[in-house]
């Protein structure tokens, strides 16, 4: 099935007859080789053993917009594209995000994941996590056949994704800043992971090396911003789906409410008092007016600044990139990022 129309609104991309030919062809072979992958991911995670045959492809079939398989497409613009280890580059990463949502949901007890049961509402925590590492290892075979470079990248992901989810498990240390603890939080647990979907189109493609750190600044960049901007989009449940403010109603500390609590001013204090009252008495809150106070906060525009600081650090990175399509459509990129609907 086609998924021209959703690679078109990631990246920026025309998909209407008025789009030039350059973004046709790009959207062309971004589209076929997305179908390539999706049927390498299918069969690479095919197990002997019944159970984990089922529960390893469980969620990629839920679906997804497979963002950072094309992230390493697109980068492998810049090399050539047709090398057999771009694919199987793209198929590595995306198995790893995979195995992080099977993780995830079981640390956020999460009822849904892409509009299906979470795996762990399925089979329990310890299946889920056992696919979880399933898929890691998959995917560490997999890299293993791309050479020492794309393995020690996968093997430093991996480690940072670890401890980015430790860190947010454990909270910060008494001699932290709560702020600055969780944006590294979010630069380990997303950034890490777009930066290497980046990393990889240049490495399989075998492209200009220079363009490795602007990339990786790109990636780490973009994902704090993207991860800054889901804080404030979660207090909007008709736009997500979810229940409004659903991060806020299981007590999480995105970063306005880290914002919040850090405020002195009488109207911030009386409004964490209030939320203190309703996370210790969640049956009778009247949740929906608080996460409206939040909203409509000073904290909450705040938040949405500092997103925009970030993504502008991820568009100045692409300035030592040559102006080309693929760079253009990086940019469209990370201006979709910031600007979805809040």
């Amino acid at each position: 099935m086609s998924n021209i129309k959703g690679i078109a609104k990631s990246f920026g991309l025309s998909d209407a007859l008025t789009a030039s030919a350059e973004e046709r062809e790009l959207l062309k072979w971004l589209d076929s080789s997305l179908a390539a992958i999706e049927a390498g991911l299918d069969a690479n995670l095919h197990y002997a053993d019944r159970l984990a045959d089922t529960t390893a492809r469980y969620l990629l079939g839920a679906g997804g917009k497979r963002i950072r398989p094309l992230l390493t497409l697109l980068t492998a613009e810049y090399g050539n594209r047709g090398d057999e280890r771009v694919a199987l580059s793209a198929e590595v990463v995306e198995m790893i995000h995979l195995a992080t949502l099977y993780h995830d949901d079981v640390m956020d007890s999460a009822d849904l994941r892409r509009g299906v049961p979470a795996s762990h509402t399925v089979w329990g925590n310890n299946v889920a996590i056992l696919t979880g590492d399933l898929l890691f290892a998959r995917a560490s075979v997999l890299a293993s056949e791309l050479g020492d470079e794309i393995l020690r990248l996968q093997a430093r992901t991996f480690e940072r994704l670890c401890l980015g989810q430790l860190h947010e498990t454990t909270g910060p240390a008494a001699d932290d800043n709560p702020v600055e603890h969780y944006i590294q939080v979010l630069a380990d647990k997303t950034g890490s992971l777009i930066s290497a979907s980046a990393q990889l189109g240049i490495l399989a493609s075998n492209g200009p090396r220079e363009y490795l750190v602007p990339l990786t600044t790109f990636g780490e960049t973009i994902g704090v911003a993207f991860q800054l901007i889901d804080d404030v989009i979660d207090l909007n449940g008709d736009v997500t789906g979810k229940p409004k403010g659903t991060d806020v109603r299981n007590g999480v500390r995105t970063l306005p409410i880290l914002k919040l609590r850090a405020a002195t001013d009488p109207e911030s204090v009386e409004l964490t008092a209030d939320l203190d009252a309703a996370l210790a008495a969640p049956e009778t809150a009247d949740f929906d007016t608080i996460i409206d106070r939040i909203r409509a906060s000073a904290h909450t525009s705040a938040t949405v600044r500092e997103a925009e600081e970030w993504g502008a650090r991820a568009t100045s990175a692409l300035d030592e990139l040559p102006d080309v399509l693929p760079t253009r459509a990086l940019r469209r990129f990370a201006d979709r990022v910031l600007h979805r609907e809040l």
